[in-house]
């Protein structure tokens, strides 16, 4: 029975903050949406073209769902949200498949460093998924003015797709207008190549750069239309007379992959007994006030039955097993933020435990990091520490993290944050993450510049002192915050947490498509 008080003072209060930032949330992503913004949608449309969104909603699956992926990249940047490029996962023809869909509204799809960054994330996406690749082309290649972080990196997006092909991972290309310069590799390094007529652009130089280099005069059409290439060159596989038709024969293509889902048996999945909308009150807005993670454990497993691992040792940290859309899971939830060395010990032996059992882990993050202190240190808690890391950075199951709350220090880390390369991350609107929190941070400043003034000899600044806590608490205030760090794809995207049980089964089921590795030869250390 859940405990959590839905009628009392405290849960209105989180429930009405968590609804504010929502509606901050709604509002950013319907920034990305906008694309390039009303005047450039408009052109786009008088042209007789699809946009990024409507492509991606006529391939995939009628009713099918679509978890985009990255939607606030570039955020607080130079460049839109969104980054010019629509990444995600869609079922196309029953079979799950990653999309890139480059928006032509925003600078004529043209690739900045965000957008570059979003498109190799989903091509690492595919890879360790074995997921088919679809581009969805249209783009006027690199963003000119920042191609010194563009061009050298850039040519991973090519080797990607050679590496997916030798892997017998399916690449394939609807190119529905321009694909110039390197761009031009994308549809040549792709499996099949379908290029809609009187609208595919794909060269290496367009007319003005051939003539600037070779004298010579070329229309587009002759140089690198549909038509040329379907008849001329070869590079075409398919000519498509419109965008439908192309998306048409983009499923006509999945449809002959022969690719089936994971064999996997049929699974009974209950929905969980609490109503996933209480989520929304259990997460306090000061992020120093512990909740209880089993409430939301409660609200996204399957008939909210969780066997808890160790309930009774290292309790700042819940471990224990589910399922989740008749997936088996192990979850590892932060209860009271501080990792101290009987929790990180009991975590190291959780993960081997789940990497025995072939369980994939889902970590549910909400930790200042680990416990400091003399009494801590003696204890061991930096090898115990690295054991818990140790552990996480060498299970070979898949790996899924939500950001609840706090996700400061080492215990990022620890509880599987990006560097540890989760199969899926995502984050809620009231998560924050930074090297410590903004007061500790200003804090440490604040003694280190103390302490050298006094080995001077000099008196302290205590005016400019408080100036500068200010300021340094506010600038990690704004750096930890979720759209800041999903900008930077930090994080998969910021989602509702009432779509977290979703979300979280849309990802086991991409998981399951891949083979997990062998685990380690060792068996589980009890620590």
């Amino acid at each position: 029975m859940s405990p959590l008080d839905t009628s009392g003072d405290d849960y209105r209060a989180r429930r009405e903050a968590m609804l504010a930032k929502l509606a901050e949330l709604d509002a950013e992503q319907a920034r990305a949406v906008a694309g390039g913004g009303e005047k450039y949608v408009e052109r786009h449309r008088r042209r007789g073209k699809l946009l990024a969104r409507e492509r991606i909603e006529l391939l995939v699956d009628p009713d099918s769902a679509f978890l985009e992926l990255s939607p606030l990249a570039g955020w607080g940047s130079d460049f839109p949200v969104g980054a010019s490029v629509v990444t995600g996962i869609g079922v196309v023809e029953g079979v799950e498949c990653v999309l890139v869909a480059n928006d032509p509204t925003v600078r004529g799809g043209a690739s900045n460093p965000w957008s570059l960054r979003k498109t190799l994330r989903a091509a690492d996406i595919a890879f360790q998924n074995r997921l088919p690749l679809i581009n969805l082309v249209e783009s006027g290649g690199a963003d000119l003015p920042t191609q010194k972080e563009i061009f050298i990196p850039g040519g991973r997006v090519f080797r990607d797709l050679t590496r997916l092909s030798a892997a017998g991972i399916p690449t394939i290309a609807l190119v529905f207008g321009s694909s110039t310069a390197g761009g031009a590799y994308v549809p040549g390094m792709s499996d099949h190549v379908v290029m809609v007529r009187e609208r595919a652009k794909v060269f290496l130089g367009g007319p003005p750069l051939v003539r600037m280099a070779t004298g010579e005069e070329a229309d587009d059409e002759s140089l690198g239309g549909a038509e040329m290439h379907a008849r001329v060159s070869g590079l075409a596989d398919h000519l498509a007379a419109d965008e439908y038709d192309a998306l048409r024969i983009g499923r006509r293509i999945v449809r002959g992959l022969n690719r089936r889902g994971p064999d996997t048996p049929a699974r009974t999945v209950r929905e969980p007994l609490y109503d996933e909308d209480e989520l929304l009150g259990i997460v306090p807005e000061d992020l120093r006030v512990p909740f209880d993670p089993r409430e939301v454990i409660a609200r996204i497993v399957d008939g909210s039955e969780f066997d808890e691992f160790k309930p009774l040792y290292g309790t700042s940290l819940v471990t224990g097993w589910a399922r989740l859309h008749g997936h088996p899971i192990g979850v590892l939830a932060n209860a009271r933020g501080v990792l101290f060395s009987e929790e990180a010990q009991k975590a190291a032996q959780f993960v081997q435990l789940a990497c025995q059992a072939r369980t994939p882990l889902v970590f549910l993050q909400n930790t200042t990091g680990y416990m400091v202190g003399k009494d801590y240190e003696q204890g061991g808690i930096i090898k115990h520490g690295a054991m818990m890391i140790n552990a996480v950075s060498n299970s070979t199951v898949p790996h899924l993290t939500i950001v609840m709350g706090a996700s400061y220090g080492a215990g990022n880390y620890g509880m599987c944050g990006r560097a540890y390369d989760p199969r899926f991350l995502f984050a809620w609107p009231s998560a924050k993450s930074a090297v410590m929190g903004p007061t500790q941070l200003a804090g440490v400043l604040s003694l280190v510049g103390r302490a050298a003034a006094e080995a001077r000899g000099q008196v302290y600044d205590e005016e400019g002192d408080a100036a500068m806590r200010a300021t340094v608490e506010a600038q990690i205030e704004a750096e930890s915050l979720p759209f800041f760090l999903s900008g930077r794809l930090y994080d998969d995207g910021v989602i509702d947490p009432r779509d977290t049980r979703t979300v979280l089964g849309l990802c086991l089921s991409v998981v399951a498509n891949a083979p997990f590795p062998a685990p380690s030869g060792f068996g589980v250390f009890r620590m």
